[in-house]
């Protein structure tokens, strides 16, 4: 039988003792923040993107070095914005998981996750055992170093 780690029951039976109410407050403020951060930063991504259209529709002339130049700044803008949506979508979860009163719960075996990966990625939802399986079978089982 499989166990649901975010069921109220076992929350209730099985609590996180590793982190106190100080620091779930501290990580809810810090991730607060960083949401707040990532909206604006998004928000002015969206913006200067179309400035950037209506730029490009004005009609300006340039050579073929110019427009594939602007088609890498485009691509790395697009990346980053990717990247700022992804955090931003982390970061709401981990703020689920504070209301729900499962953060700090590995989202694959349950156990506590360490601290210290919490302080360095409040968004983690797995423990470091379970995040590097995860990895692993995500790449099929392939070793992440590369081979020559």
């Amino acid at each position: 039988m499989r166990v649901c780690y975010s069921d109220p029951v076992y929350i209730k039976e099985h609590p996180v003792p590793s982190l106190t109410n100080t620091d779930i407050d501290r990580f809810r403020e810090r991730l607060s923040k960083r949401r707040e951060e990532l909206r604006w930063l998004i928000h002015d991504a969206l913006i200067a993107s179309k400035r950037q259209d209506y730029i490009e529709l004005a009609g300006s002339v340039h050579d073929a070095g110019e427009e594939s130049v602007a088609e890498l700044l485009v691509d790395m803008s697009l990346t980053k914005l990717d990247r700022e949506v992804d955090e931003l979508r982390d970061v709401e979860a981990a703020l689920t998981r504070i209301a729900n009163e499962v953060y700090g719960r590995c989202v694959s075996c349950g156990d506590d996750i360490d601290r210290e990966r919490l302080d360095a990625y409040p968004t983690a939802k797995r423990c470091l055992t379970c995040q590097t399986k995860y990895e692993t079978d995500k790449r099929g089982g392939r070793d992440a170093t590369p081979s020559l």
